[in-house]
């Protein structure tokens, strides 16, 4: 089982119990160093205080399981705005919201479609693109889906 999976394992409960949800976790090599990073969220977003608050819950427990042999950095982070669409929940959340596309290989001499996120499946994204036409692509073409933002 990998590091991931096993960290996993052991906070996804009690960082839901306090009232978050585990977006994802990352254990790589920073320059001489390794982190691990736990992205959370929760409805209205994520503070810092919220940060520290997760830290100190989950740090006691990797402690007493000792499940990274390496020495390590802990780190608990917002995803992001535009952190990338993975689970069924993120689509939800965008249902009639504007996303980005991105494609592995090029559709029509274009790797990226903005657009309206319609309907998702498992085995498929529809958008309404920007020029008023629906398109529908096979997730495992797509890259990555996230949320457009505009600045103004």
């Amino acid at each position: 089982m990998k590091t991931v999976d096993i960290v996993t394992t052991l906070v996804k409960k009690p960082i839901e119990d306090m009232g978050y949800e585990l977006i994802d976790l990352e254990f790589k090599k920073e320059q001489s160093d390794w982190v691990l990073t736990i992205f959370i969220d929760k409805e209205g977003g994520v503070t810092l205080n919220d940060c520290e608050a997760v830290s100190r819950v989950v740090d006691p427990i990797l402690d007493e399981h000792d499940p990274i042999e390496q020495s390590y950095y802990l780190s608990v982070s917002s995803p992001g705005l535009d952190r990338p669409l993975k689970t069924e929940r993120d689509f939800q959340r965008n249902i009639n919201k504007p996303v980005v596309v991105k494609l592995y290989a090029q559709v029509e001499k274009k790797k990226e479609f903005t657009g309206e996120l319609k309907e998702f499946s498992e085995q498929e994204i529809t958008i309404a693109c920007n020029d008023g036409s629906l398109r529908t692509f096979l997730k495992k073409d797509v890259a990555q889906v996230k949320p457009h933002i505009e600045f103004s």
